[in-house]
């Protein structure tokens, strides 16, 4: 089941490295793990997606697929992964990310409001952003952790589940 569900999403090899804004990567892109729907390839990229995505930085489907292509995972599986960050959760997983790392450094936590603005960023950012980053990091190793442990297990379940039917029906093909 995971291999058909990612095939519906999966971009075609040839098709994207006809694209004008690929140019420049096209050399890289003829290898079939980038864009292929192999457990050992879309399991690591799912995960690199998410660790991506805790990062307090902009530009994560960039960062993922310059990362998915450094090692040679899948480009589109690691992209889309990074979605777990969006508009409406963005705000607490940085703040918890911020609670953790303070935490962590035994700094005493600051009352702060998450704003996307470049005010925010040269007032507030600069005074939060070392336990930031520490709890972004560990909050993203921990995400992608979870992340390649469930999906790998889901995977092989699901693949021992297709193999179990298959074996049923040929025996019982084979009983009549």
């Amino acid at each position: 089941m995971p291999r058909r569900f990612f095939r519906k999403f999966a971009f075609k090899r040839h098709h994207m490295s006809q694209q004008w804004f690929m140019a420049p990567f096209q050399h890289l892109l003829h290898d079939h793990r980038l864009w292929g729907i192999r457990r050992r390839w879309v399991v690591p990229a799912f995960a690199t997606g998410l660790f991506v995505s805790f990062l307090p930085f902009p530009g994560h489907m960039l960062i993922s697929a310059l990362s998915a292509l450094a090692l040679r995972v899948n480009i589109p599986v690691a992209a889309v992964s990074t979605w777990v960050s969006n508009p409406l959760t963005v705000g607490p997983i940085y703040y918890f990310a911020y609670r953790l790392g303070a935490v962590l450094l035994g700094i005493p936590p600051q009352p702060f409001e998450m704003e996307l603005s470049l005010n925010w960023v040269t007032h507030t950012f600069v005074n939060i952003w070392q336990p930031m980053l520490l709890g972004s990091v560990i909050l993203g190793c921990a995400a992608a952790l979870v992340g390649y442990v469930t999906l790998d297990i889901l995977w092989r379940m699901s693949i021992g589940n297709y193999k179990a039917r298959k074996q049923k029906l040929r025996r019982d093909a084979t009983s009549d």
